[in-house]
């Protein structure tokens, strides 16, 4: 809009502009921080058995370029290293656990990692998946037959540094 001004015309942006520019820059900065939140996730765990509380192996958890998470088994704890994944279907069937990718497509959310999938390499099943920091060394880590995370495990698994 342009108005005059003691003989000076000024423009002066219309308001509606205003409100969304400061909208756009609130969203950005929740979706920056939101994401931020969700990348401490990403590192090395130690994944213990819920059903045994043994230590079963590492899980690295890292974020790909096409923004998703993932998490990749780097090494077995009690099997041994070669193991394969008997029980897996299709093109994962009779593959070696070790570099085998168990979290798939988990998106960030906050605090925590959501809507992806887990792959339990003992019965080759996957499971709807949800992760969040319990505390900064420790991940709560919950599969589900369901979305909703209603019918599922839980696992803990620890920070490894």
């Amino acid at each position: 809009m342009l108005i005059s001004l003691n003989g000076w015309e000024v423009f002066l942006p219309d308001f509606s502009l205003i409100l969304f520019f400061i909208a756009f820059l609130a969203f950005s900065l929740f979706s920056q921080q939101a994401e931020a939140q969700a990348d401490k996730i990403v590192g090395m765990w130690k994944t213990i058995d819920d059903e045994t509380k043994e230590e079963k192996s590492y899980v690295k958890i890292y974020k790909a370029s096409n923004g998703f998470y993932y998490g990749k088994v780097t090494k077995l704890l009690k099997d041994p290293q070669d193991k394969k994944c008997e029980e897996c279907k299709g093109k994962l069937h009779n593959k070696p656990i070790v570099g085998m990718v168990i979290l798939i497509k988990m998106k960030a959310d906050g605090d925590k990692l959501e809507d992806g999938k887990i792959l339990d390499p003992g019965n080759g099943k996957f499971y709807h998946c949800t992760m969040e920091l319990d505390s900064n060394d420790k991940l709560k880590v919950r599969g589900s037959l369901d979305g909703w995370g209603i019918a599922g495990r839980t696992q803990y698994w620890y920070r490894i540094k």
